[in-house]
Order: C-alpha cells, then structure tokens, then sequence
C-alpha cells in the first residue's frame, strides 16, 4: 500500500518531548506511524489497532520486519473492540497511554449551511470523528497528547468537539501543497492541559516535486530519497 504524505508529516510532526512510554497507533494501515514513531523513540511500548484484514496483515509483517519489533505489537479490531477489552467491567480503561495518534478516515464536511450550531451537531454525530475524540480521551493518560491529521475544513468543529472531551489543542500545523494553493491539511495535537497556542503553516513543494527546506527538514530521515 502506498504510503501517504499525511502519515509522514504526522509522524515527523508529532513531539516526543515528553519522551513517551507507550504510544497506540489509531487505525494504524500498514503501520508507518507506530514505526517512524519507534524510530524517533525509545518508546518500550508501541501498540496499534487495525481493523482491515489485509492491512492487518501487512502492518504485523512490516512490524516484524523492522528493527524495533520487539516494542511493536497490532491488534485485529475495531476501535470499539479495543476500549472495551482495555476496560474492566465497562468502566476505565485499565492501561493508558503517554501519546496516541491516528491517521484516520475523513469525513468530509460537505453539508455547510448558514446555521452554525446545526452544523457542528452533524459534525459531533459524523463517524469516525467523535468516536475517535471519545476513545482517546479515555485512553489518554493523564499528561498525554494526542496527535492527529483531518482536513483544514474540519479543525474548527475538530477542536469545539475535543474540548466537550476535555481535550485542548496544543500545537497546530497547517498545511498547504504550494505557495498558490489553499490549506489542505491540520495537523492537531491535543492534550488535557488548556494552553494558547499559535498555529504555524507549512507548505511543501514550491513547483512539482521541487520541496522546501522546511518540509525536508520534517521528514528527510524517513526518505531514502530526498
């Protein structure tokens, strides 16, 4: 499966500061999040979640194929799945962890209308989005951070429906493809503590396949090329 800039800047994005000791990789695909993640860290405990047969299979190679795969381990199951098996009797889960990040499946917010309040209660009933927001913060631990890549349109209604969960944007990037084109991207990361914060833009290729310095500062040690 090919591999997405989405996940690459995510991956290279995502601060490890607080040098975290266990990270759970959302919806996880072929696994290049949890493995650029076990590159930068020394992370002893790296768990992801795919639910997809074939990703599954072909994440739980690359992990044993890699160079840290005693600290890497995929789960086959839903997001659903895993809070529940985490969980004792229904209630909190019982392992938390210091950073969780997720790729996840857009939905797209195609129903804008003149009503505010009425958009943003579709939004806060789309999947994935509020599952995932709800999941994390009962996975979180308490001075985690979450990490997370959703188109540009979404963040606004993203950030109003993560702090319902008492999550609160730290870092924001902004995303665009060239100097002349719109904002595509947001990557977000999100912790309990409430903070300002400022977001930066980053822009990835000047002409095609010509890219900026600062993009190929972010991601240089994960190209074999670049």
């Amino acid at each position: 499966m090919k591999i997405g800039t989405d996940s690459v800047l995510l991956g290279a994005w995502t601060s490890l500061d607080a040098h975290p000791y266990s990270i759970l990789d959302i919806g996880a695909g072929t696994g290049v999040l949890a493995l650029m993640l076990a590159q930068r860290s020394g992370a002893q405990l790296i768990d992801a979640i795919e639910i997809d047969d074939a990703a599954y299979e072909q994440c739980v190679e690359n992990f044993e194929n890699s160079p840290w795969g005693d600290r890497l381990f995929c789960y086959h199951a839903s997001l659903e799945e895993f809070v529940e098996d985490h969980s004792d009797d229904e209630s909190e889960p019982e392992e938390k962890y210091d950073l969780i990040i997720s790729n996840p499946p857009f939905y797209l917010n195609t129903y804008k209308s003149d009503n505010e309040q009425r958009d943003l209660a579709r939004f806060m009933d789309a999947m994935p989005f509020r599952q995932l927001i709800e999941s994390v913060s009962k996975l979180l631990s308490p001075q985690g951070y979450f990490s997370v890549v959703i188109p540009f349109s979404e963040e606004k209604e993203f950030i109003v429906l993560a702090s319902k969960e008492h999550l609160y944007a730290n870092r924001i990037l902004r995303v665009k493809g060239t100097p002349q084109s719109e904002i595509k991207r947001s990557l977000l990361q999100f912790s309990f503590q409430e903070t300002s914060v400022e977001p930066k833009e980053l822009i990835i290729e000047t002409t095609r396949h010509q890219y900026t310095e600062e993009y190929i500062a972010l991601t240089k040690d994960f190209y074999l090329k670049m």
